[in-house]
């Protein structure tokens, strides 16, 4: 089989999210920087299908792809092969990007002119990738029997087994509110609590039983599948996703060129609020209200690139259903970074 074939036959994995809005987000900030040999970080590599893109598009640029999954910078370093040494792949969680920049800097193997154009764009393409979700013994997806898994990183101590069978009811009941947004999370945990007296819990179907014997049937008739809150939220507990992208937006910022753009790809609303956030107080005047200028040190560095939260249309979602919940956000860095 071709390489092309083998790529369009989804051997290495999905078709990319919105590939060409990423490559024309990305490429304003190729283009703003005027790097000779742009680097453009993916921090969230996963089987490799927009760095693969950049790579096709951007014939001059570095491509760093980072993950903290090793599996997946395997299937990475097999697709990308053909690029050589303009492909590189850093294991880490997104957030020790500013380490990792650094290692590869220092070891030659970014270009000479990175330390003065600094970093031409990022893409961010947060939660958890189509790969891992296909693994059925990840224990990502609650339609299949597996593991009580989810960890990202299988190096990693904490699973969404010991976070099921360790926390309290309080602790476990804040998860799934939080970070699932579940209405019924006091009842799901007191069930658990319950059902881990009897037996530990090991794999998923278990979990997916009981969740369908305590939400109401009302609303599992309306509310979408009723494991879905509750596998989100043990998925963002079990990998820190929150606290990791809350981190990693000041690291990627403070190592983007004049001209450059970060993209942020978010599928659910706790990840669109921290991106929304943190890109407003990035665009923010501090100059106080009322003089005629800018006072020194108090003009944003960045503007927005995205107004509001841009979504896939009609036509990408048919082609890529998992498109359907996205909200992307992007910012350009438009004042030189300090010392530069």
């Amino acid at each position: 089989m071709s390489e092309p074939s083998r790529r369009i036959s989804g051997e290495f994995g999905h078709v990319p999210v919105m590939r060409d809005r990423m490559v024309e987000l990305v490429g304003a900030g190729v283009e703003g920087t005027g790097a000779t040999r742009p680097v453009i970080v993916d921090g969230t590599l996963g089987a490799g299908g927009h760095t693969e893109v950049f790579l096709e598009t951007f014939p001059d640029a570095v491509v760093v792809g980072l993950d903290r999954d090793p599996s997946a910078i395997a299937q990475a370093q097999d697709r990308l092969a053909r690029f050589g040494d303009r492909f590189i792949a850093y294991r880490t969680r997104f957030d020790g990007l500013g380490d990792a920049l650094d290692d590869l800097a220092s070891d030659g193997r970014l270009p000479g002119e990175f330390a003065t154009t600094g970093v031409s764009g990022y893409l961010f393409d947060l939660g958890v990738s189509s790969m891992q979700l296909d693994q059925a013994e990840r224990g990502f997806a609650y339609s299949q029997d597996a593991p009580l898994d989810m960890r990202m990183d299988p190096d990693s101590p904490l699973t969404a087994a010991e976070v099921l069978n360790t926390y309290s009811h309080g602790d476990l009941a804040h998860v799934l509110s939080a970070y699932g947004d579940e209405r019924f999370a006091g009842k799901i945990a007191s069930a658990v609590l319950r059902e881990r007296e009897q037996e530990p819990f090991t794999t998923s179907g278990r979990l997916v039983e009981l969740l369908y014997r305590t939400i109401p049937a009302a609303t599992r008739r309306t509310g979408g599948h009723p494991a879905k809150r509750t596998f989100q939220a043990l998925r963002v507990e079990v990998n820190a996703e929150l606290d990791s992208l809350a981190a990693v937006i000041p690291a990627a910022t403070a190592r983007l060129g004049l001209g450059g753009v970060a993209v942020f790809m978010s599928y659910q609303s706790l990840e669109d609020k921290i991106v929304k956030k943190a890109l407003a107080e990035l665009t923010a005047n501090r100059t106080p209200p009322g003089l005629p200028v800018d006072l020194p040190d108090t003009a944003a560095s960045f503007d927005l690139v995205t107004r509001g939260a841009e979504k896939a249309d009609a036509a990408e979602i048919e082609r890529n259903p998992r498109s359907a919940p996205v909200r992307v956000r992007a910012v350009r860095r438009i004042r030189s970074r300090p010392g530069h």
